[in-house]
């Protein structure tokens, strides 16, 4: 029983996952939070379902659909909402109006498109659960954990490994010097919003399948949040580590205590990191700045 939970909460924090770490790959070059990133991440779903899911088309093409609308509106956002206030090195309060202001026209958009319906992805598996020795494992379950596991090994290669990366480490560490360098800083930021997109569309598209695709789904960012928080805001790695427990966690007190008091216990669990250990698991003391 409690390694049945174990699995299904690795499933759940492997979204999660994917969502921290979008929102943790702003934070880290920005330094500031992206409260537009949930409404990204459920336009990008929506378009795949109309686009695609509608229409018969298996798992992949949606996830590949979802996945460049979620680039294309994040690097929207970013032209629209946060390049000017970056060049003229605005305070950092015009980045969070801006978010949530981007993140109120996406969710509008989606409401006049979908209403307040409630929409479900069609059935992707032939099989629905698999037998592992004498646990039964969702097929579901295991494609989000394998492909959001592709995903974020994938992009750790291209930022330790590639040039872009190490251009994209060095414009978080200190943009200004990365310009003098002859880093084009603005280019990395866009390159850090579509891969923020493209991570958000596919876990809009997870979320979806999981549980169901409806306008405000974009609220479930705040658990990307509270993972990020536990993880330590600006980490990458911390950000994997802190979806993980923080999917554990809630199936494990979803299981014990109900749906009420679990999500109670988690933020619970977040602030007791806030007052013992503000800086995360794996991050390190980062203030909001411009």
């Amino acid at each position: 029983m409690s390694l049945q939970v174990i699995i299904n909460g690795i499933a759940t924090g492997s979204i999660y996952a994917l969502i921290a770490t979008g929102f943790a790959l702003i934070f880290n070059v920005l330094k500031f939070s992206n409260f537009s990133h949930g409404a990204t991440m459920t336009a990008a779903a929506f378009i795949a379902y109309f686009l695609v899911s509608s229409k018969g088309m298996r798992l992949v093409p949606t996830l590949l659909i979802a996945g460049l609308a979620g680039a294309l509106i994040s690097l929207f956002g970013e032209f629209v909402g946060f390049r000017r206030i970056l060049k003229n090195h605005s305070a950092p309060t015009y980045f969070f109006v801006s978010s949530i202001t981007l993140g109120t026209l996406y969710e509008g958009l989606v409401t006049i498109k979908a209403g307040s319906n409630f929409f479900n992805f069609p059935s992707f598996f032939k099989n629905p659960t698999v037998n592992v020795a004498m646990l039964v494992v969702s097929t579901g379950d295991l494609m989000m954990f394998g492909i959001s596991a592709v995903a974020l090994i994938v992009l750790a290669y291209v930022i330790q490994k590639t040039r872009l990366g190490r251009a994209l480490r060095a414009v978080s560490f200190d943009r200004d010097t990365a310009q003098l360098m002859g880093i084009d800083s603005t280019r990395i930021i866009q390159l850090a919003f579509v891969i923020s997109g493209i991570l958000a569309g596919i876990a809009g598209v997870f979320l979806g399948i999981k549980y169901t695709l409806y306008p405000t789904l974009g609220s479930l960012v705040v658990k990307g949040f509270i993972a990020s928080v536990i993880g330590g805001l600006g980490s990458l790695t911390g950000a994997v580590i802190g979806a993980l427990l923080l999917g554990i966690l809630e199936t494990l007190l979803l299981a014990a205590l109900g749906s009420g008091y679990s999500t109670i216990a988690v933020f619970a669990v977040m602030l007791v990191f806030l007052l013992i250990r503000p800086q995360g698991i794996a991050g390190s003391n980062v203030q909001e700045k411009a």
